[in-house]
């Protein structure tokens, strides 16, 4: 009787990792897509991130494909941040991490991608702090 609820237990868990992954790829998409301008690189560190967080490479273009629909669908963040909110911090630094190395791919910020972060930040409850070491850190890498 105890092992009905056990894998029951595991399919919630599955179902809600995959729903947080896809929120997250989501997120990730529309702040590639901000500045008009959503690259086959912009997709590579997507898809590079997905797997780094557990999603098996196979998998990889069905979730891209899915949060794509699901961000062209949407008319604002919210739909996205509410699972990722709730997440781990160390989840929510690795994010905001993969959102600036997205930004700074083509190697400059505009105001609408530095204003997507400041909002995120906030919806996140991300740290001010950390946000713009974040910022900075992979800026720097950029500015080699």
């Amino acid at each position: 009787m105890f092992n009905f609820f056990k894998k029951n237990d595991s399919k919630d868990k599955t179902e809600s990792n995959h729903e947080l992954l896809s929120k997250t790829a989501s997120l990730l998409i529309h702040a590639a897509k901000i500045d008009e301008n959503y690259t086959d690189k912009e997709k590579e560190i997507i898809k590079k991130t997905l797997i780094k967080l557990g999603v098996e490479e196979s998998k990889v273009d069905k979730i891209m494909l899915t949060a794509e629909r699901n961000e062209e669908k949407s008319n604002q963040i919210l739909d996205f941040t509410r699972e990722i909110k709730s997440a781990s911090n160390e989840f929510k630094i690795k994010i905001t991490e993969t959102l600036w190395n997205i930004i700074y791919s083509n190697k400059e910020a505009d105001m609408y991608e530095s204003n997507l972060m400041r909002r995120l930040s906030a919806l996140l409850y991300l740290d001010n702090k950390i946000a713009s070491e974040i910022k900075e850190k992979v800026k720097s890498k950029f500015d080699k």
